[in-house]
């Protein structure tokens, strides 16, 4: 199957025009349903559905999942309830018509949910919607292969060819009592190698890794990657197995988690494209760069208050920059050190004091050699009779000292405080650091002036 390229977009997009379906038929047949949702992406409403038409239902169903959030939802608007019902959720694993159906209003929802044919898939959609969509019962799907613990072998085996005809993938096979308890997990290895007469309690792997349906994704993701698995069962509150997740649904959620966390980073207070209008886009960047400027703004109050020392040392304005830009660096260095250990959970909350200690002991060594640096610099351009030669790395050595353990500590009361602590990078380190970097600046120069 052949990658999407330039050369197919200005191809499909020449017979679109032409609306020759035979010929657009063709070269979708080629595509991966990823690369179909790529080039719909860059269509427009109209241009998609033609293209959707050219598409048999179970490919049309994994395009429309594979699509850009934004552009799915404008194709979706154009089309009926029941031709979105029939044509897409019918074809769809539980978990992506839960994602689907979730996007849309409460009403269209209602309607499409009364075009699904399928009762037990319409009943298994509207049981998930009720969960939490960021935690295991929202990200779950419903499609398993499930055997009961006392079954011989060969039934076991027959069983499994049934339920495995209305799936894609088979990850596990899940083992379960009368109650529908979750009891364990039957290795395919040990059905081919066990004799007939054994049952499958007896060769199942028993106390199987599984979250509950209301585990934090954030949980999710960690036990999937602790203990490599693929895909990882969902129990309820009495242990019932109700669902399974696989690793294709947790990466896109380890994908949109980092990117909220960049943008938070970066400054942004809501999930922005750069394909997204220019009002979003304003909104969410303004509230940060006015807060910038109001920081900016109470960093030149400072230093308005000591225009008198820069009267008789012009020269100790020339290391403003460097104040600030070190003292930002080594705040935002050491809250995304704390950020990432509580967000791979390397690092325990209630170890606050440990980690300061141990911060302390990197910014000492950090401040001690970037004072001796400045310090040489200063000696040899200044001499020892400058006040600079002396504030200047001496306002170093106590702003990197303030700004590491300020970026450690901040980060760390904000999780104590259920806030998520991504928020306290970027630039509100930075800003925090350059008021309180001048401030220490000043004061250590009006001291030994």
């Amino acid at each position: 199957m052949k990658e999407f390229e330039e050369l197919d977009f200005d191809q499909i997009l020449e017979l679109i025009e032409q609306k020759d379906a035979d010929r657009v038929k063709e070269l979708l047949a080629d595509l991966h349903p990823a690369d179909i949702a790529e080039l719909c992406d860059e269509l427009d409403v109209e241009e998609a559905r033609f293209i959707y038409m050219q598409l048999d239902n179970e490919t049309a169903a994994q395009v429309l999942t594979e699509m850009d959030e934004d552009a799915r939802k404008d194709f979706l608007d154009i089309l009926p309830s029941e031709t979105i019902a029939k044509r897409f959720v019918d074809y769809m694993d539980s978990d992506d018509a839960v994602d689907i159906i979730r996007e849309m209003d409460e009403d269209k929802q209602e309607e499409i949910l009364s075009h699904i044919e399928d009762i037990e898939q319409a009943g298994d959609i509207v049981d998930l919607l009720k969960y939490d969509e960021d935690t295991a019962g929202g990200l779950m799907g419903t499609e398993m292969v499930i055997v009961k613990e006392n079954w011989s072998m060969p039934e076991c085996l027959r069983e499994m060819r049934i339920q495995a005809e209305e799936m894609d993938e088979i990850y596990y096979v899940y083992v379960v009592d009368d109650e529908e308890r979750l009891r364990g997990v039957f290795p395919l290895k040990r059905m081919i190698t066990s004799p007939s007469v054994s049952k499958v309690k007896h060769v199942m792997r028993k106390e199987p890794i599984s979250v509950h349906v209301d585990t934090p994704v954030d949980e999710v993701i960690q036990t999937i990657e602790k203990y490599n698995l693929v895909a990882v069962p969902v129990v309820d509150s009495i242990g019932r197995l109700v669902g399974r997740i696989t690793v294709d649904d947790v990466m896109d959620e380890v994908r949109e988690q980092a990117e909220r966390d960049y943008q938070l980073a970066s400054g942004l207070s809501q999930d922005v494209e750069s394909d997204d209008s220019i009002i979003k886009q304003t909104r969410a960047r303004l509230p940060w760069l006015l807060i910038g400027m109001v920081g900016g703004l109470g960093t030149s109050a400072i230093l308005g208050l000591f225009d008198g020392v820069f009267s008789s040392y012009p020269e100790m304005a020339l290391f403003i920059p460097l104040i600030g830009a070190t003292g930002g660096n080594v705040g935002t260095q050491a809250s995304a050190i704390v950020v990432q250990g509580l967000a791979n959970n390397s690092l325990d909350i209630s170890n606050t004091g440990r980690q300061i200690m141990k911060e302390s002991m990197v910014s000492l060594i950090n401040a001690a050699i970037i004072s001796l640096a400045v310090f040489g610099y200063n000696w040899w351009r200044y001499g020892m009779g400058s006040p600079a030669t002396y504030s200047v790395s001496l306002s170093l050595f106590c702003v990197v000292m303030f700004a590491a353990l300020f970026g450690t500590f901040v980060p760390m009361t904000l999780e104590k405080l259920k806030i998520d602590p991504a928020i306290a990078t970027g630039p509100f380190i930075s800003i925090t650091n350059d008021i309180i970097g001048m401030l220490i600046y000043m004061g250590i120069t009006v001291w030994l002036s």
